[in-house]
């Protein structure tokens, strides 16, 4: 099970939970503020929370991670290549907001990487290396629910942007080609600004 959840700090963002049915339990996708907000959900809906996954390190996708990580006991997880974004407001892109973002206790994620559930270790998500719009930026993918959570890679008019430190266009380019474009036609794929779109539609863009 899948919900979207729009949070509202300097920029909107797209938050996901991706929840077992069967336990209750499951994963926070990028948190990226008002942390009260996704809270009350969380206990309004009796859902128990045992990962968080950041699929970049912007502050617009971490901002809420580490109050969260404290309430609900779930560790944060990123990439090793944007561990640095998170102790950093330079690059994580907090220091012009006037309120610097920094985390401190994180555990990393590798790609190929499975992360199950311990309350049903048939419920997982499988890490992707994305880089481009950040050199550890992840797309989480769901085989079984033919969903992949891009972050910043891929929005519904187009590719992410590249225009910050650590951003790559042709490393973008590759990733979405390579890795996200070659997952199953139906898969859809939920961005952290955008609508959704599915693989096929993005191909069919493309081709114009």
């Amino acid at each position: 099970m899948v919900k979207e959840l729009q949070v509202q700090g300097v920029f909107a963002e797209n938050a996901y939970f991706y929840i077992d049915h069967h336990t209750k339990s499951g994963f926070l996708i990028d948190p990226g503020a008002q942390a009260g907000l996704i809270y009350d959900v969380i206990r309004q809906n009796g859902w128990t929370i045992e990962k968080i996954l950041l699929t970049h390190g912007h502050f617009d996708h971490i901002g809420a991670a580490e109050s969260l990580s404290e309430k609900l006991i779930a560790p944060i997880y990123i990439y090793p290549e944007d561990a640095k974004y998170l102790s950093d407001p330079y690059l994580n892109l907090s220091g012009n907001s006037g309120m610097p973002i920094t985390i401190v206790h994180y555990e990393e994620v590798y790609d190929g990487e499975i992360i199950r559930l311990k309350a049903n270790s048939g419920f997982f998500l499988k890490v992707i290396h994305t880089p481009g719009h950040t050199p550890g930026s992840v797309t989480y993918y769901s085989p079984e629910e033919n969903v992949a959570f891009v972050g910043d890679t891929l929005y519904q008019h187009g590719p992410g942007l590249t225009n910050f430190p650590g951003g790559n266009r042709s490393e973008l380019e590759n990733s979405i080609v390579k890795k996200i474009l070659t997952l199953p036609s139906e898969t859809v794929l939920l961005s952290g600004h955008s609508s959704p779109i599915t693989v096929a539609q993005e191909i069919q863009r493309l081709l114009g």
